[in-house]
């Protein structure tokens, strides 16, 4: 039975007890192995906490700021189509975006103060983000590489976003939870979200118990022996 009767009350309880690294531990067992985004994408302050669903965005470098309106679509507008995925941000989403090199920053705090009004609760950048102090002074949780001032303008259009997605070799579809802290981004699927939030919480349950052995003096040998958990 499911500790939870919805999602919100899911995201409620993975939020005060679970955290990245023992929801990877439990996804490890259950032979999803590979779902960790690259380590170069770190909280941009150490206490930020992410816990959302995906909404996957493509980027892609250019190399002018407004293309032929020959081409018309994404190519034809500054941004590409940055600002109609932007405000298409849902509530309790994710604005998760990969495909440009790092040449320029992905996210800054206009773009945070949009998503906020909306109920988005993170960003999620394979590269940088800029306004670093603007976002630092919102809260808005935001992942990326770290800070660096250029901007997309010139150098890089949304072209197309609620898609799948290879982050880092992490397949992300639209609507996968995503989930990280200090340690880490993970991506866990959608069709295993239940299962995987089960298993960790009894997981973390039991660590608990670990804890408490070895405070008490018992081997971690005979810890694990015990409990199965280390």
């Amino acid at each position: 039975m499911q500790p939870w009767s919805s999602e919100d009350e899911m995201f409620a309880v993975a939020r005060k007890e679970l955290f990245p690294a023992v929801v990877g531990d439990v996804m490890d067992k259950m032979g999803l192995l590979h779902q960790f985004l690259p380590p170069a994408i770190r909280a941009l302050r150490a206490d930020m906490v992410v816990l959302g669903r995906a909404m996957p965005v493509l980027e892609a470098d250019v190399f002018t700021e407004v293309g032929s309106t020959e081409k018309g679509g994404a190519m034809a507008q500054p941004f590409g189509l940055m600002f109609r995925a932007l405000d298409d941000l849902q509530p309790n989403e994710v604005y998760l975006c990969t495909g440009a090199s790092p040449r320029y920053a992905l996210w800054g705090e206009l773009m945070s103060t949009r998503a906020m009004k909306l109920g988005g609760v993170g960003a999620v950048l394979d590269g940088y983000a800029r306004d670093t102090a603007g976002i630092l002074r919102l809260g808005f949780p935001t992942f990326c590489y770290g800070s660096y001032a250029q901007d997309q303008g010139p150098r890089g259009k949304v072209i197309d976003f609620r898609t799948p997605l290879e982050l880092g070799g992490v397949r992300v579809e639209p609507g996968a939870v995503v989930f990280g802290d200090r340690d880490g981004v993970c991506v866990i699927p959608r069709q295993a979200e239940e299962e995987v939030f089960r298993r960790a919480l009894e997981k973390v349950r039991g660590e608990q118990l670990v804890r408490q052995a070895l405070e008490n003096g018992e081997s971690a040998s005979a810890a694990f022996e015990r409990f199965g958990i280390m």
